[in-house]
Order: structure tokens, then sequence, then C-alpha cells
């Protein structure tokens, strides 16, 4: 379990009150001190996995925590942008953002239950998604203009593309769940039940 993709992911949760607290240091460098945190957070994010793929280094373990800790810093990121820029604009965004990251968590849990994970599995879309989400996030945080540029109002720019993306990608892990989601009770206690069945005699077959 102590492999260096999971350490990794245990680091981005660290650096999350970390982000809090360099947010809200009365401070020149703060913003671009925050987003540099959120950066490294997000390149963490990167390296974890392509170690673990690289390595052959999954484990349930990381396979748990990794996307619990993408959603940790995107939700607090947001909640902190939004404390500091209380606007409609930017609240809208955030909140579609949050609420979709909870609606398909939720969805994947109940089709890991009735074993049909891998029909909701991270999709093309999903990953334009966390790239525009995570490009957003870093020019928000950053804030202030660079060599005339207005960081700020392109990350809002990028916020809505990431939103429109994120609504885009739920849709379809809801079409792919449909036929799981509107199947009678009966069918899916038979999927469990052949499933646990199915295991009891792979487990059976294991040399002791």
């Amino acid at each position: 379990m102590w492999n260096i993709p999971n350490i990794l992911t245990l680091v981005r949760i660290a650096l999350i009150p970390v982000l809090v607290g360099v947010f809200y240091w009365p401070a020149s460098w703060a913003p671009l001190a925050s987003a540099g945190i959120f950066t490294a957070a997000a390149l963490t994010d990167l390296l974890d996995g392509y170690l673990a793929r690289r390595w052959d280094q999954t484990s349930p373990f990381g396979a748990f925590l990794d996307p619990v800790a993408d959603k940790l810093m995107v939700a607090v990121a947001l909640v902190l942008l939004v404390q500091a820029d209380p606007s409609p604009l930017l609240a809208t965004a955030a909140a579609v953002i949050i609420g979709r990251e909870i609606t398909v968590s939720a969805l994947r849990e109940w089709m890991a239950m009735i074993g049909a994970r891998a029909r909701v599995a991270v999709s093309l879309i999903g990953k334009f998604k966390t790239a525009a989400q995570m490009v957003a996030i870093t020019l928000l945080l950053m804030r202030n203009p660079v060599v005339g540029v207005p960081i700020y109002s392109l990350g809002i720019v990028l916020l809505y593309l990431a939103a429109c993306l994120t609504l885009w990608s739920m849709m379809v892990y809801l079409r792919a769940a449909w036929p799981s989601l509107s199947a009678p009770a009966s069918v899916h206690a038979k999927a469990k039940a052949d499933a646990v069945a199915a295991q009891v005699l792979t487990d059976s077959e294991k040399p002791l």
C-alpha cells in the first residue's frame, strides 16, 4: 500500500490545508503561491497515475484514494474562490462542477455495488473536463494580470468551458448507466448473486 504513487496521492491531500493557509496569507505573493500549490497537486495527480501503471503498483487503496484526493482539492479550491469573489457568475460554475462530482461519484458507487462499474469508467470527455478545470482554477487563483493578459477573466471563461464539459460527461455516464438504473430490482439482485457465486467458485479453485 505504501508505494510511491499512493504516497504522492497522500501528498496531494496534505497540500489542501497548505493551499488554504497560503490563499488567506496577507501577502502580495500569496495568489501566485496558491496557484503554484494547486499546479503541483495537479501534477502529482498525473505522476501518480503514470507511475502506478508504469511500475504496476496499482492497488485498491490507491484506486479509492486517488479520485477522492482530486475531488477534495478541486472542491476546496472552488470554495475558496467563491468566498473571495461571491459573484453569481463564479458561484454558478462552481456549483455545477461540485454537484456533478457528487452525482457521478454516487453513480459509480451504485454501479460498483451491482457489478457494473466498468460502464461508467472515465471517458475522454471527462479527461478534457479535468484539464480545462485544472487550468481554469490555476488562473483564477493567480488573480492578477500577467504581461497585460487578464488572467482572471480567462480563468472564468475556462471554468465555464469546464462546467459545460462537466455536464456533458455526466450525461454520457448517466446514459451508459441508464439500462442498469431503469432495470427492475430483481435483475440487479440476480446479477449480484451470480457475481458472488462466481467469486466463490474462483476462490475455491485457488491453490491452498
